[in-house]
């Protein structure tokens, strides 16, 4: 019994410094729910499609649910992220996952190698979705509505590039 002990807290202690891996920041294609249409005519694409860069309205916040390139299954493509188009038309972003705003550590820490560099400096935790009063009142007067936009997610906090502030 004490030699199972003294490895696990060998273990323990060897572990203890290791740095948690994430995605957050990796560059990932934004999708939608696809259409009843769409489903019918190729079902075997899955219940999702990328977004065209063409569908994406400038300066707005945008979040994908069910994104497979990301571990959370959550892409961000915030205002201020830049990135054109690529040849194939896709609108892209980066992972993201939800995140506690009065976390006493950092949830959103980049360190992906092969993550965005140009959202590795300004990612926080923020609303990217209604402020928490909006959604709690749309959950509760329209659940059907709630359940299709958001899925199961019931916060509006997300790791996503800080807000650029406007200065007049």
């Amino acid at each position: 019994m004490s030699a199972r002990l003294a490895l696990l807290m060998a273990a323990t202690l060897l572990c203890g410094g290791c740095e948690i891996r994430s995605d957050i920041g990796k560059r990932c294609t934004l999708v939608r729910k696809a259409t009843a249409e769409e489903m019918a005519a190729e079902p075997e694409r899955g219940k999702t499609r990328p977004i065209q860069y063409t569908e994406l309205k400038p300066g707005q916040d945008f979040i994908s649910f069910g994104m497979t390139e990301c571990e959370d299954l959550v892409c961000v493509r915030d205002t201020s992220y830049s990135e054109p188009p690529e040849a194939d038309g896709l609108a892209r972003g980066y992972c993201s996952k939800s995140c506690q705003v009065d976390a006493t550590q950092n949830d959103c820490v980049v360190n992906a190698s092969d993550a965005e560099a140009s959202v590795k400096d300004r990612m926080v935790c923020r609303a990217l979705l209604l402020d928490e009063e909006a959604m709690t009142d749309m959950r509760v007067n329209d659940p059907v509505a709630y359940r299709n936009t958001f899925g199961d997610n019931n916060s509006p906090y997300f790791c996503a590039g800080a807000v650029e502030s406007a200065t007049n």
